[in-house]
C-alpha cells in the first residue's frame, strides 16, 4: 500500500525535517505515527500527500512515486490536517460537492456516503449552513466526510481527534476500523497514546527526524504501555 523508502527532508535554510526513513503500511493496517513536537511528523505527512518536496528517497502508494505521478498518488488518498481550514463562504453540503467534483463522484455515490457520514456524525441538519458558522469540531466533521466520497485506498490524518467532543470521537474510531477491515489503510499522527496504543495495530516513533522504533504494537509495547516506551524515548 504505502511504502517511504529512505526518505529526508532538507528545507532551503537546511533544517532537516526528516532523515533517511524507510517504513511499509499494508492494507488493513491502522498505522500511528507518534513523537515530540517538532520531531517531524507533519514533514513527513506533508510529503507523503504531496504537499512538501521529497530531498532524497520516495514515497510510494500502491508502487506509484509521488515524485513521479504526483496526480495518481492524491487521486487514491485522502488527507486531514490538524487544522480543517476550509472555505467559509460554502455551506457544508456545497464543500462536500466541490471535493465530489474533484474527484468525479457521481451524485449518487456522493449522495449516499454523504448522508451515511453525516447522520453518523451528527452534522446532516448543519450541511446547509454557511461553513464561517461552523466550530472547530464540525469542520473537522465536515473534513472527514469529504475526505471519504471518493473512497480513496489511504488515509492520512494529522490530529484527528482535535476538537472532537467525546461521541464524535467514538465514531471516528468506528469510522476508522472500518475502512481498514475494507482493505483500506490509514497512517495518522497523535499526541493521545492510550487511543494510538487500543486502535492501531502498528507504530513509528520518530525523534528528531529520525525513526527510532517501529513494529506492531504488542513487539514495540511488550509489557509497558505505549506511553511507557514513548517516554523512555523521548528522555533518551
Amino acid at each position: 500500500m504505502l511504502e517511504i523508502k529512505n526518505f529526508s527532508k532538507i528545507y532551503p535554510n537546511g533544517k532537516v525535517g526528516a532523515k533517511d526513513i524507510s517504513l511499509k503500511v499494508e492494507k488493513g493496517d491502522l498505522f500511528a505515527f507518534i513523537g515530540p513536537n517538532g520531531a517531524g511528523k507533519t514533514t513527513t505527512i506533508k510529503s507523503i500527500v504531496g504537499i512538501n518536496e521529497i530531498s532524497s528517497g520516495d514515497i510510494l502508494l500502491e508502487g506509484v512515486s509521488i515524485k513521479d505521478n504526483p496526480m495518481l498518488v492524491k487521486s487514491m488518498l485522502a488527507y486531514i490536517p490538524d487544522n480543517p481550514d476550509i472555505y467559509n463562504n460554502l455551506t457544508g453540503i456545497q464543500y462536500i460537492n466541490l471535493i465530489s467534483d474533484i474527484f468525479r463522484v457521481s451524485k449518487e455515490k456522493r449522495q449516499e456516503l454523504t448522508n451515511k457520514y453525516s447522520t453518523l456524525l451528527g452534522i446532516d441538519k448543519d450541511l446547509t449552513t454557511p461553513i464561517s458558522n461552523y466550530s472547530h469540531g464540525m469542520r473537522q466533521k465536515l473534513v472527514i466526510i469529504a475526505s471519504l466520497v471518493h473512497s480513496p485506498k489511504l488515509l492520512v490524518l494529522d490530529e484527528p481527534f482535535v476538537g472532537l467532543d467525546p461521541k464524535a470521537s467514538f465514531e471516528v474510531k468506528e469510522l476508522m476500523k472500518e475502512f481498514c477491515k475494507n482493505d483500506g489503510a490509514i497512517f495518522f499522527s497523535t499526541h493521545v497514546l492510550e487511543v494510538a496504543e487500543k486502535l492501531c495495530n502498528k507504530v513509528a516513533i520518530i525523534k528528531d527526524g529520525s525513526i527510532v522504533k517501529q513494529g506492531t504494537m504488542a513487539e514495540i509495547k511488550k509489557d509497558k504501555s505505549l506511553e511507557e516506551v514513548f517516554l523512555g524515548v523521548a528522555n533518551e
